[in-house]
């Protein structure tokens, strides 16, 4: 029982790990490409 156990968290803290990876990831990308169109759409406007 005690085996198991540990590799159940070991399983919930490796999937966590990566889940909070991927959205750090994501996050900073949707957010570059989010300030990269606002600073095109200025320079259009300033045009």
């Amino acid at each position: 029982m005690d085996e198991q156990f540990r590799i159940i968290l070991i399983i919930i803290v490796s999937v966590s790990i990566f889940g909070l990876l991927v959205f750090v990831l994501v996050k900073n990308y949707i957010k570059n490409k989010i300030n990269r169109l606002v600073k095109d759409e200025d320079k259009k406007n300033l045009n």
